[in-house]
């Protein structure tokens, strides 16, 4: 038997990308971003091939992302935001309704979403992991919008078989 393998592919010319960004704790997601789009743009990615929305916070990315699904302009969507832990059980509520609901979102479109919410205890935590995530995660919506397109390909293939 021989097994086949599609490797690794962060090349992002030619994708088109979408960005939803929570303004919430606006500092740590400005740094979300600005780390994002420099991997973006080190990936290939041109800026006129970059979408770049803002919303209240973490609750309203996945209607954003949604939205900019049903479009099917986007080779691959990211959500940036950060949830930080406070006093009251409503981090646990917008932590776990926000990941759902991005995750929703991709598996209902078929679209490659990069999931960067941070969520952490404390504003340092999220300072120290801002700038890794956006960059992590415009790598993981190139990496994962090659996938896709190429196993569309791979099916279309198939079919003519």
């Amino acid at each position: 038997m021989t097994v086949g393998t599609l490797e690794t592919n962060l090349v992002g010319a030619g994708l088109r990308i979408g960005i939803v960004q929570a303004r919430f704790n606006e500092d740590v997601c400005h740094g979300l971003l600005s780390a994002c789009l420099a991997e973006l743009h080190h990936l290939g990615v041109a800026d006129e091939d970059i979408l770049h929305v803002t919303v209240p916070g973490a609750l309203e990315i996945p209607l954003a992302l949604q939205k900019m699904a049903d479009t099917e302009q986007f080779d691959a969507l990211i959500a940036l935001g950060a949830v930080i832990r406070g006093e009251t059980y409503h981090f646990e509520l917008i932590s776990n309704e926000s990941g759902a609901g991005i995750t929703r979102v991709g598996l209902d479109f078929g679209i490659p979403i990069a999931n960067a919410v941070l969520t952490t205890e404390n504003d340092e935590q999220a300072e120290a992991r801002m700038a890794i995530k956006g960059a992590d995660a415009a790598r993981v919506a190139v990496e994962m919008a090659n996938l896709a397109i190429a196993l569309e390909e791979l099916a279309d293939t198939t079919e003519d078989e």
